[in-house]
């Protein structure tokens, strides 16, 4: 019941893009692909709903709070690190130098915010 009603409170779609790119990163939304310097990257299905959902909020300052919320369905969570554990597995992933992210950065004491273009 919890899930259902953090869907519902969800607003409806904001995807206005089949693809994005940012540095040498092409993701594919419908097809669920993500390909970095022309190479196929895996990503959990987490991993690839993190990012989209960073991505559809570039610029905002996402909480970790909203983050389980909107991306895991968590109505009440206890203390958890699974958001900061996705983040940096993202940036393994994606950033030159994972220390000195580009795309992914914390905003100390408030979350996350995606800048890549």
């Amino acid at each position: 019941m919890a899930r259902v009603r953090a869907v519902l409170r969800r607003p409806g779609p904001r995807r206005k893009f089949e693809e994005f790119a940012f540095g040498d990163v092409r993701v594919r939304l419908r097809s669920r692909q993500v390909f970095r310097g022309g190479r196929e990257l895996v990503l959990t299905r987490k991993e690839f709903d993190l990012l989209v959902h960073l991505v559809e909020h570039r610029g905002e300052i996402v909480t970790r709070e909203r983050l389980l919320d909107e991306v895991w369905g968590y109505e009440r969570f206890p203390t958890t690190r699974t958001v900061d554990t996705h983040i940096l597995r993202l940036r393994r992933k994606f950033e030159a130098d994972p220390e000195r992210p580009a795309f992914i950065l914390t905003v100390h004491g408030q979350g996350y915010k995606f800048v890549g273009s």
